[in-house]
C-alpha cells in the first residue's frame, strides 16, 4: 500500500468516525474504525494518536473501551499535505547508500584482482618463453 499524506489519512479517519457513528448510533471504538478502513490496528492507532494530539478528535470513555468522536474538524485543514519522511525511511536510505558504496568497492577490488592475475600470467608466460628459448 502506498503511503498517504497526513491530510488524506486525517480526513479518511474522521469520515470513518462519522459514518460509523451514523450507522451504529454510537461513537465507534478504534478497532471498529480500523476494520472499517481496512487498516491494521497499529496504523489506525498511529493516525488516531496524531489526530487526538492535534485536537481534531476526542475520546469518550465507555464502560469497556474508549470511543472516538470528532472534536474540531476544521483543524484537519492544518495537517501537512505531503508525505512525512520517517526516521526509518531515512535510515533505510542511508543503509542503501552505504550498501551501494560497499558494492562499488567490492567491484573495484575484483577489477584490481583480475588485473593482477592478468599481469601475473603475462609475467609467467614471459618467463616461461624466456626459459624455453634458453634451452
Amino acid at each position: 500500500m502506498e503511503a498517504k499524506n497526513p491530510y488524506y489519512e486525517g480526513h479518511l479517519f474522521v469520515a470513518a468516525i462519522r459514518v460509523l457513528e451514523h450507522k451504529n448510533g454510537a461513537p465507534p471504538a478504534l478497532d471498529q474504525i480500523a476494520e472499517f478502513l481496512k487498516f491494521s490496528n497499529e496504523q489506525a492507532g498511529l493516525i488516531c494518536r496524531r489526530l487526538y494530539e492535534g485536537g481534531m478528535i476526542a475520546q469518550v470513555e465507555g464502560a469497556f473501551e474508549g470511543r472516538w468522536v470528532v472534536a474540531d474538524h476544521l483543524k484537519l485543514e492544518e495537517l501537512p499535505r505531503e508525505v512525512e519522511s520517517t526516521e526509518l525511511d531515512n535510515a533505510l536510505k542511508k543503509f542503501q547508500a552505504e550498501r551501494n558504496k560497499l558494492a562499488q568497492k567490492v567491484e573495484s577490488i575484483k577489477e584490481q584482482q583480475a588485473q593482477k592475475r592478468k599481469e601475473l600470467f603475462a609475467g609467467l608466460e614471459k618467463k616461461l618463453k624466456k626459459d624455453l628459448s634458453k634451452e
